[in-house]
């Protein structure tokens, strides 16, 4: 990456925010997550209460983009041909048409994802690693950037389905939004309207995708790779962890930092972009031992104390 394509890059990331953050409003850091999922080609997973702009999220990123947005309210009668899509026998033309699910577009919004069968979460596992779908052996790509912002409660447990350790895995990052500060809410309440609504796109798709490519000729030096590898070793080896980080977290953690690095104003990973955002993308990776489950323990302070713990290389890389 030339230094002119990092100065565009970080101006362009820093344009995107901005754009997002006037429907979002004060929670630049959330939005700062979900825009390097996307330009890491990965995917959000939102744990909030309702009512916290996950939705205007959503909606927000695919204006900035001029990409589509499509929302799907999941329930436990959701069908996975509602989500993928089904093929029909059309008898006018004596053959069988695919009719594309919402999946096919550039924001999808899996609402409550929690609260359909595994059967139809198990629906989006071939399109968020593969960027396709497959109904009737038959393969339809969806086009980049594709994205899912997937939302979980931490409330209302009753008749939902806990994520499998192999979903949780495909989620890049997972973060939360949270209540808006005051002035933020007050701010909300006096627009009393979709802030979503006028927003002008800052860049194409197709921007998106070549933003995607460039953010992967970032360096990384050796000593930045083995201090994440010596991360991931660390959370298999803990005691109050029953599995640790695999190693598709190693490599949304190497993914995710050259975006951030990029978005700095930086063609090089130094070991401060590895830290900031250990806790989004490893967290989620980990299944905490019970008898730290019993004691309280979270895994957010599992890769915390580890993160403290585990000394970063000596030289800066560059």
């Amino acid at each position: 990456m030339t230094p002119e394509q990092t100065t565009w890059f970080a101006e362009t990331f820093g344009a995107l925010v901005a754009n997002v953050g006037r429907a979002v409003l004060g929670k630049e850091h959330a939005v700062r997550l979900a825009l390097t999922a996307m330009l890491s080609d990965g995917h959000l997973l939102l744990e909030d209460a309702p009512g916290t702009g996950k939705t205007s999220l959503a909606k927000a990123i695919a204006a900035t983009v001029q990409g589509t947005h499509h929302r799907i309210q999941f329930t436990p009668d959701l069908l996975p041909s509602d989500v993928t899509g089904v093929t029909i026998y059309d008898q006018g033309t004596g053959r069988f048409e695919f009719h594309p699910g919402p999946v096919f577009t550039s924001v999808l919004l899996a609402d409550e994802i929690n609260r359909a069968s595994p059967k139809t979460q198990s629906a989006l596992l071939e399109v968020m690693e593969e960027g396709q779908v497959t109904v009737d052996g038959v393969t339809h790509p969806v086009g980049r950037p594709f994205m899912v912002i997937a939302t979980q409660n931490p409330i209302e447990q009753a008749g939902t389905y806990r994520l499998p350790e192999a979903q949780l895995d495909r989620f890049l990052i997972k973060t939360s939004l949270g209540y808006p500060d005051r002035a933020s809410t007050v701010e909300i309440l006096a627009g009393a309207k979709d802030r979503t609504t006028g927003l002008q796109p800052k860049i194409t798709t197709k921007a998106v995708a070549d933003m995607a490519d460039l953010a992967g000729t970032v360096h990384i030096d050796a000593a930045v790779l083995d201090y994440v590898a010596r991360l991931l070793e660390a959370t298999r080896e803990d005691a109050q962890t029953s599995l640790g980080a695999s190693v598709r977290g190693g490599l949304a953690l190497v993914r995710c930092s050259k975006v951030w690095a990029a978005s700095d104003g930086r063609g090089f990973v130094v070991p401060d972009d590895i830290k900031a955002l250990a806790v989004p993308i490893l967290a989620h990776r980990l299944v905490l031992d019970t008898e730290a489950e019993f004691a309280g323990v979270t895994a957010v302070q599992v890769i915390e104390r580890i993160v403290a713990s585990t000394a970063p290389p000596a030289q800066r890389a560059a």
